[in-house]
């Protein structure tokens, strides 16, 4: 579970570095170039749609944790745009929360204590 921690705060401290370096040089414009490239039909077209797929991904597997109720939902919102960001906070405090239990971490307590 350490290393598991450790590489969440790893990705943590490098995309807020990298988020921060790209907004100061480029700006907060990253919709038009995200959905820019997909409309090319072209390799980063084709990255960033593989990436959206794991976006929603994420967050389908976040409202399910919390049994889609109204917080899951929001959270859920939150991992589509967050990503990685929101994901590795997420996990880091889940992590800690659960005290390092597997099941109690990718199905959420309640389900966990059921199975």
């Amino acid at each position: 579970m350490t290393l598991f921690r450790l590489f969440l705060a790893t990705c943590l401290v490098a995309i807020v570095a990298y988020t921060s370096v790209t907004i100061a040089n480029h700006g907060w414009n990253l919709l038009p170039v995200f959905f820019g490239d997909m409309a090319e039909m072209g390799w980063p077209g084709q990255f960033n749609l593989d990436f959206m797929c794991f976006l929603a991904l994420s967050a389908l597997w976040v409202a399910w944790r919390h049994q889609f109720s109204a917080a899951g939902l929001g959270l859920a919102v939150v991992a589509f745009f967050g990503g990685m960001l929101f994901l590795s906070i997420y996990l880091l405090l889940h992590t800690g929360w659960t005290k390092g239990d597997m099941p109690a971490l990718l199905l959420g307590e309640g389900r966990a204590k059921a199975g």
